[in-house]
């Protein structure tokens, strides 16, 4: 025989063995779901199976999901299903659909055997509990949160599924007619599908990890302390987002349901007359009753986020922060981008990305004013002073915009995190934890080249987009991304970022009361970035002096209406303090105060 014949042999043997290597048509719950099976080299022999598109429940409008009733045959799970029925961006039309409670799956493969008791991690998606999918943006025919570099580089099943946004998901009348967390509801169902199947996929059931990002951090926080999860949540990742933001609960859920139910022509007096309309209202007007205005309000964006999660006294039986004894022996990791706040102060304060516009003294202030609303002005005031102490050694523009960017990096994002990380910590049984600060710059050109990590930059990492789309990163970035997926992946497998299959730079010291330890994630690594005691002055500040202020505004407010509001008044031009005589009632009413 010679050798080319012997090569041609040689080659259809490992494509033999490779093609072999694959789960085919899998038996689930609801029958047989047959995916595709992508080749990683044409002689490695190492693939992925990927299934797209298997339901995991059924839900009615405004109802609580249901378990999915099957089909018939075999089901070809090969194509991504719709998103769930949300608002465009221009929020003038909709799309997805009302038929959306579907999930994907990626199983790596080795060379000579099926996969079996593989790790798995399953993401929850963020978009302000407004927007989102499964399968994320297309950039380059790649979608953001295609799970297969983080499956193949980590080795673990990754799973993404859909959930219900906006009134669809979170609207609620505050009591039984329609007690709302309808999204997080599908969640739940979505992990519990998991927890039942994933065995035959070739995962752990008993070794599952939720992770997520912005509202996905806040939901993956949400759904350790649910005791609706016991028993089916080993990990739990929360990036940017935890159940403790002041974004993740609203407090005032009938008056947004009041605003969707005057819009659609339904009853308002009456929450269960009002229940029943919605419920037969078309799903498509129900969601575009509802406007995020994302530009030119008078007070902070954050306050016009109406529909997101409640305390229903069921699937969150109380107030998030005396639930987490239920994630006492849960692994928790958690941390924020040090510049999350540029999002929504852009959105707030425009001029922090325009070097041709100056902020003012008195622009500060009343965006100071618009997040400490409940603490009236002595809340303002305190807050304005310690956030412009840097002011009188560095009145320059940029400390001034990157002041506005940190206060609601901090009032957003980062106390909040520190708050969950501590009270995990202190009530932890078996449960480790991990804190985090990611730093690696953000590469959009527009922005001022003072900046960090913006919101949802950790992303495109997280998912290996370097590597996926490897003409759009420079070598740092892959070594970046190669770094966050080794720390997550790594965690998901032992509850230790530094212990597993993958290689880490720095050693990641576990969090505790005392330490307050986290690590810095950037392109330079080393023991140096471990760090403790983030931001300490402005946590001492949020956690005990703001804290301790008397709260002028007993009841939740409301947003304004469209009648013209007081405006808090800022400082004089000539003056470095906020005024003293700021009445409260020229305090903005708020739904979501702090």
């Amino acid at each position: 025989m010679g050798r080319l014949e012997l090569t041609v042999l040689g080659l259809a043997c490992c494509l033999t063995v490779a093609h072999a290597v694959t789960l085919g048509a899998v038996y689930t719950e609801g029958g047989f779901v047959e995916g595709e099976n992508k080749k990683l080299s044409l002689l490695g022999g190492t693939s992925v199976d990927i299934f797209k598109g298997i339901p995991f429940a059924t839900a009615a409008i405004l109802e609580n999901p249901q378990r999915h009733p099957g089909w018939q045959g075999t089901l070809k799970a090969k194509d991504f299903k719709k998103r769930c029925l949300q608002a465009t961006l221009t929020q003038d039309s909709t799309f997805g659909d009302q038929d959306c409670l579907y999930l994907n799956i990626w199983v790596p493969q080795g060379r000579k055997e099926v996969s079996h008791n593989l790790p798995v991690m399953i993401w929850i998606y963020g978009g302000a509990f407004l927007m989102g999918s499964s399968q994320g943006a297309n950039f380059l025919s790649n979608y953001l949160y295609d799970g297969e570099e983080i499956a193949t580089r980590g080795n673990v099943i990754v799973v993404t599924f859909n959930y219900r946004v906006g009134p669809l998901g979170f609207l609620s009348t505050g009591d039984a007619n329609l007690p709302g967390n309808y999204g997080l509801r599908d969640q739940h169902m979505a992990i519990a599908w998991v927890k039942r199947n994933i065995a035959a996929f070739g995962g752990d059931p008993d070794n599952i990890t939720i992770f997520g990002e912005s509202a996905g951090g806040a939901s993956v926080s949400l759904q350790t302390l649910s005791p609706y999860n016991k028993g089916l949540i080993r990990r739990a990742i929360s990036q940017s987002g935890v159940a403790l933001s002041p974004w993740a609960i609203q407090k005032n859920p009938l008056f947004w349901a009041k605003k969707i139910a005057e819009k659609v022509g339904c009853p308002l007096d009456d929450t269960a007359a009002m229940a029943a309309c919605l419920k037969i209202t078309d799903p498509q007007a129900l969601t575009l009753a509802y406007r995020l205005p994302l530009g030119g309000t008078e007070y902070p964006v954050v306050h016009y986020l109406g529909f997101i999660p409640v305390v229903d006294g069921d699937f969150l039986p109380e107030d998030p922060i005396d639930l987490y004894g239920n994630a006492a022996d849960i692994d928790y990791l958690a941390g924020t981008n040090d510049m999350d706040g540029h999002l929504f102060a852009t959105v707030d304060m425009p001029a922090i990305d325009k070097s041709y516009k100056d902020i003012s003294d008195q622009d500060f202030y009343k965006l100071v004013s618009g997040m400490t609303v409940r603490k009236g002005s002595e809340g303002a005031q305190a807050t304005y002073s310690i956030y412009t102490e840097s002011w009188a050694q560095d009145s320059s523009q940029q400390n001034k915009k990157k002041t506005a960017v940190d206060l609601e990096t901090d009032i957003l994002f980062l106390m909040p995190t520190e708050m969950a990380l501590a009270q995990h910590r202190a009530n932890a049984r078996t449960g480790k934890t991990y804190a985090y600060l990611f730093s690696h710059p953000s590469r959009m050109p527009i922005y001022p080249s003072w900046m960090g990590a913006d919101h949802a930059d950790d992303l495109q990492y997280i998912f290996g987009k370097p590597f996926a789309t490897p003409l759009g990163y420079r070598p740092q970035d892959r070594t970046v991304s190669k770094t966050l997926i080794a720390y997550w992946t790594n965690f998901a497998r032992t509850g230790d970022p530094n212990t597993g299959l993958s290689e880490v730079p720095a050693h990641w010291e576990p969090y505790t009361l005392e330490n307050g330890s986290y690590l810095e994630i950037n392109k330079k690594m080393s023991q140096d970035s471990t760090k403790s005691h983030l931001r300490n002055s402005f946590l001492q500040f949020w956690a005990g002096t703001y804290k301790a202020l008397p709260v002028v505004l007993e009841d939740v407010p409301v947003p304004p209406t469209d009648d013209a509001e007081a405006v808090p008044r800022p400082p004089a031009d000539d003056s470095s303090t906020p005024p003293a005589d700021d009445s409260v009632a020229a305090q903005m009413p708020m739904a979501i105060g702090f």
